[in-house]
């Protein structure tokens, strides 16, 4: 539930979230795929040519198709993937404090894209917005909220659900 007290999660936590989430993606194709290497010598040499392009494009789907279902099944099983669960944040919907429905993690995955397009502006926007969205939030209809409860005294809460 949405209530005058809640706390979102800002910039900074969710930002140290990311990193905790590349770590273990990172660590997770190193296990998978060994050392999580794109072809080093075909980026940095063969970049030019069509068929380079294509062995990007392969190693692009490869690498994100099964991340993107990873993040997707977190959020969908925990409302948060294991950074953001660390940081005690939650993903949840911005009308109603609800759990996401699975269009909504789906629309927040692809603007995840939208955000980082024009400079990670999309992610930036965090720091200014009232709610403390992302352009992927807003796309989605999300929020991420804090479980700091501790925050709260007793006679707000109180007095809330008078």
């Amino acid at each position: 539930m949405i209530t005058p007290f809640t706390k979102y999660a800002g910039f900074g936590r969710r930002a140290l979230a990311l990193v905790v989430n590349i770590l273990w993606i990172f660590f997770l194709c190193w296990l998978v795929y060994g050392s999580c290497e794109l072809k080093n010598d075909m980026i940095l040499h063969e970049w030019q040519t069509a068929d380079s392009l294509k062995r990007l494009g392969e190693a692009f789907l490869i690498y994100n198709v099964p991340t993107a279902f990873l993040v997707i099944l977190f959020w969908m099983s925990y409302g948060a993937t294991p950074g953001k669960l660390l940081l005690d944040c939650e993903i949840v919907d911005a009308q109603t404090g609800e759990p996401i429905t699975l269009k909504q993690a789906l629309l927040r995955y692809v603007g995840y894209y939208l955000s980082a397009l024009f400079m990670f502006s999309g992610f930036l926007w965090i720091i200014w917005d009232k709610r403390k969205q992302g352009w992927h939030d807003k796309i989605a209809g999300t929020v991420v909220i804090m479980h700091d409860e501790a925050t709260i005294s007793l006679q707000q809460l109180e007095s809330y659900f008078r």
